[in-house]
């Protein structure tokens, strides 16, 4: 991993906004699942990270923290080949050490990934899917995240491209809730203005399409829709329980923010952390 560029504008800009972060309720106690962070991270600058990340918890207190609970799955293998893995360990390591360093949340360091199960979704209130036009959810599958949505859980889904994975991704979410379609939201979503201020709807390309291309969006199923699109599907109570971001590629922006400076400059630090943090902020305050 190379060393990630210093937030410039985001240490200057983001600390007394996120302070608004410091919850009581937006970390709970939260156990089981996977991820013994030294099976994956040999790097030294990460482990240091973790290591820092590990002794600002209090004693007694370690599980008491907001986790970032990626899902695992298994792949349909229409996904371009990729799975749950997409951006694993890197992105969930960054973006972990970024909201340690300008939030006050508690943070789980490293990474966490669980089973779409009962018992492992009942202890993170947010879970995250990447390359989601991989999914192939199994009925017990759907029924647990039905269950686990409708009783408060949050699921934010991304890393899909074009018209094709969008049918996909549509079908794969109908057998969560048949009852339920993802509606459309637009830049007026209070999600994205509620701790930063976008004034466009945000998108992450992945970095090798930037950095060879100097595209902002990839290319996929010769789709002529590249825009950036937002669903959200809703509780009886209007409460928002998944968030589909439609041509975005986040991980790589957490992933890979120390790879180029113009993609750290162009979308990481601009659009791929201050999103998450709005996503976050409304999934935990509604």
């Amino acid at each position: 991993m190379r060393k990630p560029p210093a937030l410039r504008t985001a240490v200057r800009t983001w600390l007394p906004m996120l302070a608004l972060l410091g919850l009581p309720h937006a970390a709970s106690a939260q156990r089981g699942g996977r991820g013994f962070v030294r099976d994956y991270i040999r790097d030294p600058g990460e482990l240091a990270m973790v290591q820092k990340m590990e002794d600002a918890l209090a004693p007694g207190f370690k599980e008491d923290v907001f986790s970032f609970a990626r899902l695992m799955y298994q792949p349909s293998g229409y996904g371009r080949g990729r799975n749950w893995q997409d951006d694993f360990p890197d992105a969930d390591v960054n973006l972990g050490w970024r909201l340690f360093q300008v939030t006050s949340l508690k943070v789980r360091p490293g990474f966490k990934y669980i089973n779409i199960t009962p018992k492992e979704l009942a202890g993170y209130p947010f879970t995250y899917l990447t390359a989601t036009d991989s999914l192939n959810l199994t009925p017990d599958e759907s029924a647990a995240l039905r269950k686990y949505l409708l009783n408060g859980g949050f699921l934010m889904a991304e890393d899909f491209w074009g018209d094709r994975s969008w049918a996909h991704v549509y079908q794969e979410m109908r057998k969560i809730f048949p009852d339920r379609a993802p509606v459309e939201i637009g830049l007026s979503h209070p999600i994205f203005h509620n701790v930063f201020d976008f004034k466009y709807l945000a998108q992450m390309p992945s970095v090798g399409v930037w950095t060879g291309y100097g595209q902002s969006y990839d290319p996929a199923d010769y789709s002529k829709d590249h825009d950036p699109h937002y669903y959200a599907i809703y509780d009886d109570k209007n409460r928002m329980m998944v968030l589909i971001c439609r041509n975005n590629h986040f991980g790589d922006g957490w992933e890979h923010e120390g790879d180029d400076h113009s993609y750290f400059d162009h979308f990481s630090e601009p659009q791929a952390y201050p999103m998450f943090i709005n996503i976050l902020f409304y999934a935990m305050t509604h």
